[in-house]
């Protein structure tokens, strides 16, 4: 079989999907993740049909116009695409694929990950640990707090606050959620919806962000106020939905007992203050960050582009 077109990949390809990628595209893959720029760049030269990016790579409208008029498509190896101006690209018709599904359960379990880590300090004691246990804690002193039977609210009940919810349900935390839309009774189960974040919030002892990014902050003062004294503020979801000001005041008050946190407004050059605080356990952006996550990820990618470039219309496309 001839190759269906040209593919420049931004990232090397994991090797269980490297055979099937080169043999279905006519491939250029590098030897390290490249910039936006290095990738318009080789796409132009080699007049590519696809391109395949991932979360880190910016893809602006400004981009977008450089791309050459021969790309029909762009898949980013992850479930968010706010890195990629989709209108833009629609505009010029570029089709748009992303990964959901397949990095759930991994994004899920990390979250549980970071929700444990605040509740019990781990960030303290992991440091204690790497020091040597220089710290002899008596009966009293480093003290977590038991997230078994806390009540749990959920921003945004999709595939991912779903697993999440599984999980939570394994402590015997009852389920809160606010979404956009209400659940259909199969799916929302013994969880009870809010209509308006405000009035969930005073009921959450732990508050669970996994909505999707793109819509703004979520999380502002006045909200993080409203959470019951001694919270616990989870996010895996993106960065850009906190006011991380107002978070960090609201550690350093104890409005917010701990925070896990995987994602950050700025990345890598996150707000460092936020790591100062002993009361936070960080994370840096691993969700879905195992081997058959990401392997899986890549391959739901090239599904996506072999489906535009064999005359197709994918299921994971983006649409407008």
């Amino acid at each position: 079989m001839s190759p269906l077109g040209r593919l420049v990949c931004s990232a090397p390809i994991p090797a269980p999907l490297r055979d099937r990628a080169h043999a279905t595209f006519d491939c250029i893959e590098p030897g390290k993740p490249l910039r936006t720029d290095e990738v318009i760049e080789i796409a132009t030269a080699q007049r590519a049909d696809a391109i395949l990016v991932s979360l880190g790579m910016l893809l602006r409208a400004d981009h977008i116009a450089r791309l050459p008029e021969t790309i029909r498509v762009v898949a980013t190896t992850s479930v968010g695409f706010d890195h990629i101006d989709v209108p833009a690209a629609h505009a010029r018709g570029i089709v748009i694929c992303n990964t959901p599904d397949v990095l759930t359960d991994a994004t899920a379990d990390t979250h549980m990950l970071l929700l444990l880590g605040a509740a019990r300090r781990a960030k303290e004691h992991v440091r204690n640990m790497d020091g040597g246990w220089k710290i002899r804690n008596g009966f009293f002193e480093g003290l977590g707090v038991e997230v078994t039977g806390k009540t749990m609210g959920i921003v945004g009940m999709g595939r991912i606050g779903r697993a999440v919810a599984d999980r939570a349900r394994g402590f015997r935390m009852p389920i809160l959620y606010h979404n956009r839309t209400r659940l259909s009774p199969d799916l929302e189960g013994d969880a009870r919806y809010f209509p308006t974040l405000e009035s969930m919030l005073p009921y959450c002892q732990v508050l669970s962000l996994n909505a999707p990014g793109g819509q703004g902050v979520l999380m502002t003062r006045n909200r993080f106020a409203m959470l019951p004294h001694g919270a616990i503020f989870v996010n895996s979801a993106r960065g850009s939905l906190v006011d991380e000001d107002a978070l960090i005041d609201a550690l350093k008050s104890g409005q917010v007992a701990s925070a896990g946190l995987d994602v950050f407004e700025k990345e890598p050059n996150f707000d460092a203050r936020l790591n100062e605080l002993a009361n936070t356990f960080l994370l840096p952006h691993i969700g879905s960050a195992t081997v058959e996550t990401r392997t899986a990820m890549f391959g739901l990618a090239i599904d996506g582009i072999e489906a535009v470039l064999g005359g197709g219309y994918p299921s994971n496309a983006i649409r407008p």
